[in-house]
């Protein structure tokens, strides 16, 4: 979707004169604007209908109270000890068909928490409590970190925090090809760009909206010349007929030219959804390929399997082996 083009701004009262709220609707100055007491009167109304929304989403601008920062979920992270991620935006412009959020909420409209100096706070009292600890924060949970940019302004204010904690990682993760923001700053040497991906054909069906790997390959190249680190993030990992020669291809075409100083990690994880979460997103594509293949359940997860997920990791770390440094590569659980 093209963000310029959002029709309908909610707005809770309490922030309509926050200066983020400001600026964002001198971004969308032909949106209708309507005021709301909380966001969850929109948001969490009952028997919404999430593809009918999902064609145009609203915008909910809105303030956020609490679990500014939390932990990530286990298997999810690098190096670090310790592994936080904090969600300034609920929902994500692109429509991927595995994405776990379709299943997650009822609402497919954007909610973004304009008071983003009281994450700060949050992330700011966290690293004080943990001083002996490595930490990495993850952005991009929720939604995709880069792609609200050039309304939300979000990535440049936390570049710019976290530049003052050079010790602390960063992690953007994104979908996006908005690079305009970093390229017009010196890197962050603190922060990862980090680019989900996958084989063109697979991502052609599954990636609704989002742009197209040749496009996210140039990006990622663009910001390493440029001296950023980024990382490489095959996640979810999709079985399929000749998938060994897709993703063989696809590692070979990004790692071609890539300067591997500013390569920082490489990741790769199966493809799972908790039951309830599954049944939820086979409702609203009961006639998509992704859905055809027969799942497994175990312990409340639906996937490919062990045998699959095995046999898939092993020939996609072997893959890496040939490009780039074992401590670079990570398995995630998530």
């Amino acid at each position: 979707m093209d963000i310029d083009v959002i029709e309908t701004i909610f707005i809770e009262e309490a922030i309509d004169d926050h200066p983020t709220t400001r600026h964002i609707l001198k971004s969308l100055p032909r949106a209708q604007l309507i005021a709301i007491s909380r966001y969850q009167e929109i948001f969490n109304k009952r028997h919404q209908n999430f593809r009918l929304q999902k064609k145009n989403p609203c915008l909910i601008l809105a303030r956020k109270h609490e679990n500014f920062v939390l932990p990530a979920p286990a298997g999810f992270g690098m190096n670090s000890n310790l592994n936080f991620y904090f969600s300034h935006m609920y929902n994500c412009i692109y429509d991927c068909r595995y994405c776990f959020l379709q299943g997650m909420y009822s609402s497919a409209h954007y909610i973004l928490f304009v008071n983003y100096e009281d994450f700060f706070k949050a992330i700011s009292r966290t690293i004080e409590k943990y001083p002996d600890n490595s930490l990495t924060f993850f952005s991009g949970y929720d939604c995709d970190s880069l792609a609200f940019e050039k309304i939300s302004n979000f990535a440049n204010h936390t570049l710019d925090f976290f530049s003052d904690h050079p010790p602390i990682e960063l992690e953007l993760r994104t979908k996006s090809i908005v690079t305009s923001p970093l390229m017009k700053r010196e890197p962050v040497t603190n922060c990862i760009v980090a680019f989900s991906l996958s084989p063109k054909k697979i991502a052609t069906i599954l990636d609704k909206t989002a742009p197209s790997i040749s496009h996210r390959i140039n990006a990622l190249k663009q910001l390493a010349n440029a001296g950023w680190s980024v990382g490489l993030r095959f996640d979810p990992l999709i079985y399929c007929a000749d998938w060994e020669t897709m993703y063989s291809e696809l590692i070979a075409e990004i790692m071609h030219d890539l300067n591997p100083r500013n390569l920082h990690s490489v990741s790769y994880g199966p493809l799972r959804f908790p039951k309830n979460m599954y049944k939820k997103i086979l409702t609203l594509h009961p006639n998509d390929k992704l859905f055809s293949f027969p799942m497994k359940e175990k312990a409340g997860i639906i996937s490919y399997g062990t045998e699959i997920e095995e046999l898939m990791s092993k020939f996609i770390k072997n893959e890496l082996n040939k490009y780039t440094t074992q401590n670079k590569i990570f398995r995630c659980a998530v």
